[in-house]
């Protein structure tokens, strides 16, 4: 792996928002391999595909991805880093094709329901749905016809040579996706520099992501979350999700923080006393969110 470009996989077809958030965290410098489906994705690196995955696991606006959290559990995989790409969408055409030429406008059928106010501004644009952001521009060429559009990323735009008509139309302008790099356990065991986060020495910050299942007496919950408190740990989110195959019960997803690295394992060990499951899905160093992160 060190001597050629790293394989990273994402969901969707070229020029997709996840591509660009491969490119965001690793830079230009690597191999992007598109999946078409999550399941795909989750699978390339065992079929040789790919040597890590950037997978999205939550909207600011849609909240979190739920195929990714249950593919994840199911997986032996690790995340190794995160990074956190604005959503900006954009009116996509033809080249020389004008406003006035749009007649049906497709996406994604969660881009499309982004962009209410820009459709209400626009009676005349008829939405169709389709599977994927940056698949409907480049059905779009493919059709050749300037009376149909597309809502993707600029990087769809790029990759299609397509024209831009009009920029960041979605209705709400703080909209995020979280991604994360998953990598093997045993990548992660042989701490490729590129795909270790703290590589360089400096550890200012840790999060660790969390899956845990409670033990069924009272107070489990609070047990299994005041060590966190007790060893001034930042508990960033706590989600529960059904657990397949078995009726009522739950799984917990935590996300926690810490600038002193030496709490966490202390307060793990607490932790597992009150629950009946518990593993670590990552440790890594949190993106920012703020304007140095976004595209340009």
């Amino acid at each position: 792996m060190d001597s050629r470009k790293l394989r990273v996989a994402f969901q969707g077809e070229p020029g997709a928002f996840s591509e660009a958030a491969a490119v965001q965290l690793l830079g230009e410098n690597i191999l992007t391999v598109p999946r078409p489906t999550f399941d795909a994705l989750f699978a390339a690196i065992t079929d040789g595909a790919a040597d890590a995955l950037l997978v999205p696991v939550e909207n600011s606006l849609a909240g979190s991805v739920v195929r990714v959290y249950d593919l994840l559990l199911e997986s032996d995989l690790t995340i190794t880093a995160e990074t956190i790409l604005p959503i900006e969408m954009n009116l996509i055409a033809m080249p020389g094709a004008s406003p006035a030429d749009i007649h049906v406008v497709s996406s994604h059928p969660m881009a499309l329901a982004q962009c209410e106010k820009f459709f209400a501004a626009h009676p005349q644009f008829k939405r169709t749905p389709a599977e994927d952001t940056a698949g409907s521009v480049r059905e779009m060429m493919a059709r050749g016809d300037k009376s149909c559009a597309a809502i993707a990323a600029r990087r769809a735009a790029t990759h299609y040579h397509a024209t831009i008509l009009a920029e960041r139309i979605q209705d709400n302008l703080e909209n995020f996706t979280r991604f994360v790099l998953l990598v093997s356990l045993d990548t992660a065991a042989r701490g490729v520099a590129f795909l270790n986060p703290f590589a360089s020495g400096e550890r200012l910050l840790t999060k660790m992501s969390i899956a845990l299942r409670l033990k069924h007496q009272p107070g489990a919950l609070l047990a299994a979350l005041e060590p966190f408190a007790r060893h001034r740990i930042n508990l960033l989110k706590i989600e529960s999700r059904p657990i397949h195959g078995r009726p009522w019960e739950y799984q917990f997803f935590l996300d926690v923080e810490t600038e002193m690295h030496a709490r966490l394992e202390p307060a793990l060990a607490d932790v597992s006393k009150a629950t009946s499951d518990l593993r670590v899905l990552g440790l890594y160093a949190p993106a920012r969110n703020n304007a140095a992160s976004q595209e340009k």
